[in-house]
């Protein structure tokens, strides 16, 4: 009973509360200004403009950019690239070994090589080698080369083969046979009343050292050997041979003497000589009326040995002037002839003075070679690309080159862009250079560089338009 007052007080209070916020807004209403409609439609208007030019602008930005990316992956496609990086280096060439050269064992020897050059050096045709001293020592029977070209300076012949005048020996020629015969010579019969012809004369004194034949002979030509020696010393002299004495014809007397220096300018003057030349070349002699000689060089034909004259006053005098041609095969068909004159003195024996000739033309032979360059494959260098292509730099054939024992050999590599950077296309050369001889090879391209992807081009502008 006494809470149903109170309940009613409650409810009436829950009804005011609207009551007044009613009020509160009707109150506002009456002090606001009644809006103009003209003016809610301008501004309604304002309104419509400001979300067509937003969405104007819109619509050209996104043209803007969608021309701009189709512009861009156009570019980007198509733009120019940046030429592939080449990386290379010059290979190397490993030395060829040093040539050794056999040398005699004999007192003192020396060797010209002629038309070498320019492979031994610029001094190989003078005088290239030598062993011991230069000075004078015996010439035994080379004597008789310089005898010989002494006479046909004063009594020429007309050819390599001309036999020349007749000679008719006498009774004071017949006796050098038993003069020389005393004196342990080499002699061949002369007898009273006998012929020959000069040519013949000079071979028997050449081929089997006949020195009966060096004094009569001479003393033919000059009259006297008072005159052959002045005729000998002027021959000497005017050659510029002033290490050269000669005494008498025969070269029996150890004071014929001569140098290394000037036994190789003899050399080559009696190669340079055709009838010399010849006669020195000559294995054997057959004369009607005479027994047959045979040459005193065993080594002719042998080796290459072409002349000239041996000489010796016994045991450990062994000389040998010698001449040679040495073939050497610079390609496979094709050899190149170097001309050899070469002296040994005071050797042992003939036969130790001949096997030491015969080793140093072989030691020169041997010290001719082909130095291998390359390989067919070698690689030299190689191209590299922003995209990460490559392909390599390598020689096209294998590569070798002939030359004398270790000369220095210069490489020269030059190197060009490529066309297309295809697979085989030449990309340069190299050359190699060994005195008279040159090599080149090409140098190619191995492998193909792909080009790049399209989402690489589009993905590294920085790496475009190259």
């Amino acid at each position: 009973m006494n809470h149903a007052p109170t309940g009613r007080a409650s409810m009436t209070t829950d009804q005011q509360a609207p009551d007044e916020f009613a009020d509160l807004t009707e109150l506002m209403r009456d002090e606001m200004p009644e809006p103009d409609a003209g003016a809610q439609a301008e501004v309604r208007a304002a309104r419509r403009r400001r979300r067509r030019r937003a969405l104007l602008i819109t619509v050209a930005i996104i043209a803007v950019l969608l021309l701009a990316a189709g512009g861009y992956t156009g570019w980007a496609l198509n733009a120019p690239l940046a030429a592939p990086v080449e990386t290379s280096q010059t290979p190397g060439v490993t030395p060829a070994p040093a040539a050794v050269l056999a040398v005699p064992s004999a007192a003192a020897s020396a060797i010209s090589v002629s038309g070498g050059d320019e492979y031994l050096g610029p001094g190989a045709s003078g005088i290239w080698s030598t062993t011991g001293t230069d000075e004078p020592r015996p010439l035994a029977s080379l004597t008789k080369l310089i005898t010989a070209m002494v006479i046909l300076d004063a009594k020429p012949l007309a050819h390599a083969t001309d036999p020349g005048p007749t000679l008719t020996f006498s009774e004071a020629d017949n006796d050098l046979y038993d003069k020389y015969y005393v004196m342990g010579a080499t002699i061949a019969a002369m007898p009273t009343g006998s012929t020959m012809t000069q040519r013949q004369a000079l071979a028997t004194m050449l081929v089997p050292s006949a020195s009966n034949y060096a004094e009569a002979v001479s003393t033919w030509a000059f009259g006297s050997q008072g005159r052959f020696l002045e005729a000998a010393r002027a021959w000497l002299a005017a050659r510029g041979l002033t290490g050269t004495t000669i005494v008498e014809p025969t070269g029996m007397s150890a004071r014929n003497t001569s140098t290394l220096t000037d036994l190789i300018a003899i050399g080559k003057l009696a190669s340079a000589d055709p009838v010399i030349s010849l006669i020195a070349a000559t294995p054997s002699l057959s004369f009607d009326g005479y027994d047959r000689m045979f040459n005193t060089n065993a080594l002719l034909g042998t080796g290459g040995i072409t002349g000239l004259k041996t000489g010796n006053l016994g045991p450990g005098t062994h000389n040998l002037l010698y001449s040679a041609l040495v073939d050497v095969e610079v390609e496979p068909g094709i050899a190149e002839r170097l001309s050899v004159i070469g002296v040994v003195l005071g050797g042992a024996s003939r036969e130790s003075v001949n096997a030491d000739v015969l080793a140093q033309l072989d030691s020169i032979r041997a010290g001719f070679h082909d130095v291998p360059l390359a390989a067919r494959g070698q690689q030299v260098g190689s191209f590299t690309t922003a995209w990460g292509g490559t392909a390599d730099l390598v020689l096209a054939r294998d590569a070798s080159i002939f030359t004398w024992s270790d000369t220095a050999i210069t490489v020269e590599m030059d190197t060009t862009a490529p066309e297309s950077y295809a697979d085989g296309e030449v990309a340069g050369s190299i050359t190699w250079t060994a005195g008279p001889h040159t090599e080149t090879v090409d140098i190619v391209v191995k492998g193909d560089i792909e080009p790049p992807t399209d989402w690489w081009r589009l993905t590294h502008p920085a790496e475009l338009g190259g």
